[in-house]
């Protein structure tokens, strides 16, 4: 059974820090494409950043020199350390794994983070 376990989410004030990790479990992990996505009300879900296996990163710009993503293939979790956080930044957060070749897909439950301004 596939599980991505999100964590880390909550309630920052502007200007302040989270770090968000998504525990694994099920697949093979450096066989995947591991991202985040973030869904805020009324809008659609957007890719926050992406990191393969081998380390490459993809960012959306609006979190570039903020967000950093990463991933322990050893642990089989993935993270995403925001800084600098923003009202604009509030929204459900989603662990996303992407199987190499197949591109079969699973998501987690999402964690919540807002940001207060």
């Amino acid at each position: 059974q596939v599980r991505l376990v999100e964590s880390g989410g909550g309630l920052v004030q502007a200007g302040g820090s989270l770090r968000l990790s998504c525990a694994a479990s099920g697949i093979i992990f450096n066989l995947n494409v591991m991202s985040w996505y973030r869904q805020a009300p009324g809008k659609q879900r957007e890719l926050v950043a992406s990191c393969t296996s081998g380390g490459t990163t993809n960012y959306a710009d609006s979190v570039k020199g903020r967000f950093t993503i990463s991933r322990d293939n050893v642990k089989n979790t993935l993270y995403l350390q925001m800084n600098s956080l923003a009202p604009e930044d509030t929204a459900v957060y989603y662990c996303n794994a992407k199987r190499m070749f197949s591109g079969i897909t699973y998501w987690g439950q999402g964690t919540q983070v807002t940001v207060s301004s």
